[in-house]
């Protein structure tokens, strides 16, 4: 339609004509327009005095219009979508995977394997019986930190390393960790029940079932219709693991159920942080430094009162 050749008389001759739409905006002019054209409604345009363009309708069929138009506005109000907000969360310290994953292997040097007269394994792995016998709980903790041999180590630390660092990376360092600690604890925690006394495990792997399930969960509320494939890394890097550990890696001393247990504890975890009134904290550096320091701490009072019980 070429709007500069339409009739410049203010109103139609024709009475039956009345007005429907007065616009100085030549899109919007068209798109009206085009939107009476595809409901069959007899319409034509002139301009009033102001310069604006008007768009009369048939008497018969001003309700009508007016209604189309209408329906129009309504449906594409929110029209065009606006792109979700980019994630500009970065935290200041990048490497405190490394850091984890250097200290695991320096505290096994330290240790050495399981063996059955090793101070550290007879007070710091994870007993079911003493933990609900003699109420020992910080092992829950401090098994977290002991491997039984050298490949137990490494799959965790290789694979578990890998997804600390996109972890940390999405969270922060200090939310992170702690939620990673308490969250493996409680894992642990709920394995010592379903199992009863008798019941011995150590390794790094119940936190790292964790750190997958949080990241699903995170990764499926802000990521899965932007990102979909985050939504898939972790779970492939838990098969992977499944695959190298097993369901013991042949000592009897690490358990599927610590797997499964970590893996649904950090599913409720990432739910939680990925509130969005919770996931805002992320940007809260002080509370990301306290954390950090609490989480660290709690591992070393751990193992303090572990090898005084």
């Amino acid at each position: 339609m070429d709007i500069s050749r339409q009739d410049k008389n203010p109103v139609p001759n024709d009475l039956d004509w009345e007005p429907v739409l007065t616009t100085g905006q030549p899109d919007r002019l068209h798109l009206c327009s085009l939107i009476l054209s595809a409901a069959d409604i007899p319409h034509t345009i002139r301009t009033d005095r102001a310069g604006n363009w008007v768009i009369f309708a048939s008497s018969n069929f001003v309700s009508r219009a007016t209604a189309e138009i209408t329906a129009y506005d309504q449906e594409n109000q929110n029209w065009p979508l606006q792109p979700p907000a980019a994630d500009n969360f970065n935290p200041y310290f990048r490497a405190q995977a490394i850091l984890i994953v250097v200290s695991l292997m320096l505290f096994y040097a330290v240790t050495g394997p399981w063996t059955a007269h090793s101070l550290w394994f007879s007070h710091g792995a994870v007993d079911s019986t003493q933990i609900l016998d003699h109420g020992q709980y910080v092992r829950l903790m401090t098994g977290l930190t002991l491997h039984a041999d050298l490949v137990h180590l490494l799959g965790n630390c290789f694979l578990g390393g890998f997804l600390l660092h996109f972890y940390f990376l999405l969270i922060g360092n200090g939310i992170g960790l702690f939620a990673l600690t308490t969250t493996a604890c409680l894992a642990n925690y709920i394995n010592v029940v379903a199992h009863g006394p008798g019941h011995h495990s150590v390794g790094f792997s119940t936190a790292v079932f964790t750190v997958i399930g949080i990241l699903c969960a995170l990764n499926y509320r802000h990521y899965r219709l932007t990102r979909p494939e985050r939504l898939l890394l972790p779970l492939m890097a838990g098969a992977a693991m499944l695959a190298m550990l097993g369901s013991g890696n042949g000592t009897g001393r690490t358990d599927l159920g610590a797997h499964l247990f970590g893996l649904l504890a950090g599913l409720g975890m990432g739910t939680l942080l990925g509130l969005d009134r919770v996931f805002r904290l992320r940007h809260v550096v002080k509370l990301q430094f306290i954390l950090s320091l609490l989480s660290l701490a709690s591992v070393v009072i751990s193992w303090n009162i572990a090898l005084r019980l």
